[in-house]
Formats: C-alpha cells, structure tokens, sequence
C-alpha cells in the first residue's frame, strides 16, 4: 500500500510535534524548535556506495521558507540521503546548531557539532530556563551493523518543568531501547522512527523498527504519546502507518498512538 502524505500535528501538554514527511519532525520545545532528520527533496533516486538506490516517492509538504526558523536540527545520521536529502543539508547552513554524530560533525562542518552516546548539551531557553538534549545509542540494523551503517544516534530532550521526549533516529534494537528506558522512562512523548525498511546488505533484516517493534518500544518506555515518523515516503520501507496502527491495536495500546 502507497501511504498518503499529509501534515500530522499532535499537541500534548507543552509540546507540540509535528511530522512531514519522511523521518523530519518539528519538536516545540521550551519556546526552542527542533527540527528532526530534514528532507525538503522532490521525489528521486539517490545512490549509496555499492551500488544500492533509495528512492524517495513523494515530495516535502512543506519548504524550508515555510518552515520559517529552527533554533538546532537533531540529525541522527548524514551518510543516508532518507535522513538527509540534498535540500536538508542545503538547510544545515542556515541554522544556528546541528548536534548529530562524531563521524556527521566531521563530513558536514559548519555548525555541527558530534555528540557521543549520553553526552549532553543544554540550550538556553528564551524564558530564562534550560533545555538539555542528550544523545542516545541507536544500532542501524542487527547487531555488528555499525560497519556497514555508521554512527547512528537518538535523542532525549528534557527540561525542569517539561515532560521528556524521545527521538529514536534510526535505531532497530529494543535491547537499545532498554537502556534508554532504564535512564530517562517513563518517558511522555516518544517519536519513534519504523517504516520496517529492510536492505539486502543486511540479508532482509530490519534496519529500524517495524510497527510491532514500536509498539514494544513504546511499552518499554512507558510513553504516553507516541508519534510515529519515517515511515512514508520512500520505497525501501516495507510498512506504513495503517500497519502501526495495526501493531499498537494488537498490543492494547493504540490510544497512545498520534498519527
């Protein structure tokens, strides 16, 4: 089934989040705005080393000039063109902060900086208060992936008086999303990359979550809101959000899912 592209707002509490397609995601944040993943391109090709394509199937809904301004993009990763097209990082320039991985801050430059696993940084708010985004563990594929995939990371945003959100990135291990869960869960809203794409490198396995997958991730995190992205738009993902919807209906748990 071809997904249908549309705008997804959910607003709970403090924090609004918004999907647009693809795996880029406005997180409003403490009076900050986040932006996840960007991918402004029309539908193409991209071709990776060794010959594999990923084809984007639909366009952006919305421009970058629509977006207006992002105060730090959350990149989980640059060596994939469905994480960062050639209009995203075209929009790193702009921005006052990138954080995404060592390897990322090292290929991109400009404003980007490289954070470890469980590092942090805290951003001032306009209010006068903090924000702190801490960088989580994410696996890009079965175990021993990272040789193939590269440095992937998370993201974990929380503020004194604000509800935590989590950002997967591009991460298919629930043994991951343990480790999160044992250091910031419950969490209250969880944005949760799937989509179930599966690459022949990889003999068929899944590279990030499928809609079962989520749905044990958002039990293991006791997240009251999960907001599914990175799950449209692209051919190489093999569910769409009917099948999350299918997947947290099974576990019990389908009034947590915002779509």
């Amino acid at each position: 089934m071809t997904p249908t592209l549309s705008v997804r707002c959910s607003r709970v509490r403090h924090v609004p989040i918004t999907v647009f397609g693809g795996p880029t995601v406005l997180i409003e944040y403490g009076g900050l705005r986040f932006l996840t993943d960007p991918t402004f391109d029309g539908p193409g090709d991209y071709e990776l080393p060794g010959g594999l394509v990923l084809t984007k199937t639909a366009p952006s809904p919305i421009t970058p000039e629509e977006l207006g301004p992002v105060d730090a993009v959350l990149l989980s990763h640059d060596q994939h063109a469905d994480n960062l097209d050639t209009s995203g990082r075209g929009f790193l320039a702009g921005v006052p902060l990138t954080l995404s991985t060592h390897d990322g801050a090292r290929r991109l430059r400009g404003t980007v900086r490289g954070l470890s696993p469980w590092a942090s940084v805290d951003l001032p708010r306009p209010d006068g208060g903090t924000v702190t985004v801490t960088a989580t563990p994410a696996l890009h594929g079965p175990e021993g992936a990272e040789a193939i995939a590269g440095e992937v990371i998370g993201f974990v945003l929380t503020s004194d008086d604000l509800p935590t959100v989590y950002v997967s990135g591009d991460n298919a291990s629930l043994d991951v999303v343990r480790q999160i869960a044992d250091r910031f869960g419950p969490v209250d809203s969880a944005v949760l990359f799937a989509g179930a794409p599966r690459l022949p490198v990889f003999d068929g396995a899944l590279v990030v979550l499928d809609g079962a997958g989520a749905a044990a991730a958002a039990q293991i995190l006791g997240a009251r809101r999960v907001v599914p992205a990175h799950c449209d738009s692209w051919a190489h993902f093999t569910e769409d959000r009917d099948d999350l919807v299918r997947a947290f209906t099974s576990a019990g748990i389908a009034d947590r899912l915002h779509i």
